[in-house]
């Protein structure tokens, strides 16, 4: 029986996919189309890592550069000042999996633990109105299987009874290497690595 869901955020609670493709190129709105374009490609494939790893993987794998943390840190909060104005406009929220978390919090044991940065997230959940329904609001720079991991022992739970869900594969990993099921949602892609994927929660009975 499942007692505790794990959530991702971006793709699964909030639609905010295009929203974080502008926000990258936005804040490397100097550097050529081509380079940004295979940094939104790289951000599309692994849309479970942190804004920190994408950043260092533009300058170090795409620009061939070295970067400081002090100029990761000031990228992302350039980045982060984006989304916090353009992320908190309800349009974003995504119906299907809202009306589940509003209808259910009580019967579950929820919490968040996703690749945006753990700030910026729990500022959206109080904007958005979300933070009540989840017991904890994890994020970056911690890595999500940390994250998955941390919340396992913190509160004991079971891993027969806990489910994390997610959009990306980076998600199913996190799920993986913490011995607990992943639920695939709002990516066809991931229906192989899936014990069950959500079509809709409207449909699915999650048990």
């Amino acid at each position: 029986m499942i007692k505790n869901i794990l959530w991702d955020f971006d793709g699964v609670i909030l639609d905010s996919m295009q929203v974080r493709d502008y926000g990258f190129r936005k804040i490397f709105e100097e550097h050529t189309h081509e380079q940004v374009e295979k940094l939104i490609k790289y951000h599309r494939t692994n849309g479970g890592w942190s804004r920190y790893v994408k950043i260092r993987y533009f300058y170090e794998e795409i620009l061939g550069q070295n970067i400081s943390e002090k100029e990761v840190l000031a990228l992302a909060n350039k980045f982060s000042n984006i989304m916090r104005e353009e992320l908190i406009k309800p349009e974003h929220l995504i119906d299907d999996s809202l009306k589940f978390i509003e209808n259910n919090h009580t019967n579950f044991n929820f919490h968040i633990v996703s690749g945006s940065d753990e700030n910026e997230l729990r500022f959206l959940c109080k904007e958005l109105k979300l933070d009540s329904y989840f017991i904890t609001i994890n994020g970056s720079p911690i890595a999500k299987n940390k994250l998955v991991f941390t919340v396992l022992k913190d509160f004991g739970y079971k891993k027969e009874e806990t489910i994390l869900i997610g959009d990306s594969i980076n998600d199913y990993e996190a799920a993986k290497v913490n011995s607990i099921e992943f639920y695939g949602y709002n990516n066809t892609k991931l229906m192989e690595q899936s014990r069950e994927y959500i079509e809709s929660f409207d449909e699915h009975q999650l048990r």
